[in-house]
């Protein structure tokens, strides 16, 4: 058995974060409906969702969320999608989050302490 991964599924896997990041939301629905988990991540521990939230992606985020990816999902950085949103000054993506539950209090730095650090308290009324 080896240990290797095979190149096509990081090519799928790349193409996968790579619709988080643009956030064509259509056609990251569609390989979530044919079986990619919601909550793949990368090497840095990024989730899709960190990664559509972090981008400024509303569609993306919505359609993640729908999907049932985590919101409060930490990376390897102790970020959650929510600091991340609140660090770009996405309201709308922000008001998302929080609709599905995000903690604002989760990851280091918290979104809430990012929200106080960069004047951005407004956020996350």
């Amino acid at each position: 058995m080896s240990d290797q991964i095979d190149p096509e599924v990081v090519e799928l896997a790349g193409k996968v974060f790579d619709l988080a990041r643009s956030g064509d939301a259509t056609t990251l629905a569609g390989y979530l409906d044919a079986g990619v988990s919601v909550e793949l991540t990368n090497e840095k521990g990024d989730s899709l969702l960190m990664l559509a939230a972090y981008h400024g992606n509303a569609a993306a985020v919505r359609e993640l969320l729908g999907h049932g990816a985590d919101a409060n999902r930490i990376n390897d950085r102790g970020q959650t999608p929510l600091a991340g949103a609140v660090f770009k000054g996405e309201r709308e993506i922000v008001s998302a989050l929080l609709a599905a539950g995000a903690d604002p209090d989760a990851g280091a730095p918290s979104a809430r302490a990012a929200a106080e650090m960069f004047g951005k308290t407004d956020l996350l009324v």
